[in-house]
């Protein structure tokens, strides 16, 4: 009989459960154990996350599949798509089985979800990087996002080199993660909390001078909502200061 696997949300538990399916039971399903509903006609394990194990499928999809697909499941797995796990396990199925090909069959009913998924993350991940804005605390930077995607992780290599030698913390809101950089490196923290972070004088007066700015070359009549939604949608734009401070919100 298949076998749901229950895993810790990490991308190491993930790949685990993939090596359970393959070397121990063969996978009914793959879900997140803080999420799982129970089923009494399948029976469900829980998998404890393994580095070593994981790293051996990391390899394998690496050797006998592409590079290419490993990030194409990596970014799957930053989707927020409730059946992220089973589109992975799907797909490497597919892909352990055709090798290399799998990256010339976009339309393949479990190859293109992947592809669609992915293409979402790595847009908003491009997105964030123009539209991410930093306050100056005095102390250090800060920037505050609700991304649809756990994308943060994206973001920290960009920024770590735009903003080289200086302190800055960006902080997922939504799912309560943070990038912190201390200047020379930058580390994951699932424990931020957002205070409420007093502008220095300088940042409160560039923050309106750019509100201003905003506000003034938005000549009315040429004024297209359905365009500037596009390129800044409704809900990233209460972290956005333009928007906060002027009349375009």
């Amino acid at each position: 009989m298949k076998m749901d696997y229950l895993y810790d949300g990490s991308f190491d538990g993930l790949l685990t459960s993939i090596y359970y399916s393959y070397y121990e039971q063969k996978a009914h399903g793959i879900y997140p154990e803080a999420s799982y509903q129970f089923n009494m006609f399948t029976p469900s394990t829980v998998i404890q996350s393994d580095p070593v194990l994981a790293a051996r499928v990391y390899d394998a999809i690496d050797r006998k599949i592409s590079v290419y697909s490993l990030m194409q499941i990596y970014y799957v797995y930053l989707s927020n798509n409730p059946a992220k796990e089973n589109l992975i396990l799907k797909y490497l199925q597919l892909g352990f089985q055709l090798g290399p090909k799998i990256d010339s069959i976009h339309s393949h009913p479990e190859v293109l979800p992947i592809r669609q998924t992915a293409k979402k993350v790595s847009f908003e991940a491009e997105r964030f990087l123009g539209l991410l804005r930093f306050t100056d605390t005095g102390s250090y930077l800060y920037a505050v996002l609700e991304p649809d995607h756990n994308i943060l992780i994206l973001l920290a290599d960009h920024f770590a080199d735009r903003l080289a030698g200086e302190r800055f913390i960006i902080h997922d809101k939504k799912r309560n993660l943070a990038i912190i950089c201390n200047k020379k490196e930058w580390y994951l923290s699932d424990s931020s909390e957002e205070a409420a972070i007093p502008d220095s004088e300088t940042e409160q007066f560039y923050q309106e001078l750019w509100a201003k700015y905003f506000t003034r070359i938005s000549i009315e009549n040429r004024k297209n909502k359905k365009l500037q939604s596009h390129f800044v949608p409704q809900r990233y734009r209460h972290n956005l200061v333009e928007f906060r401070k002027s009349e375009l919100l």
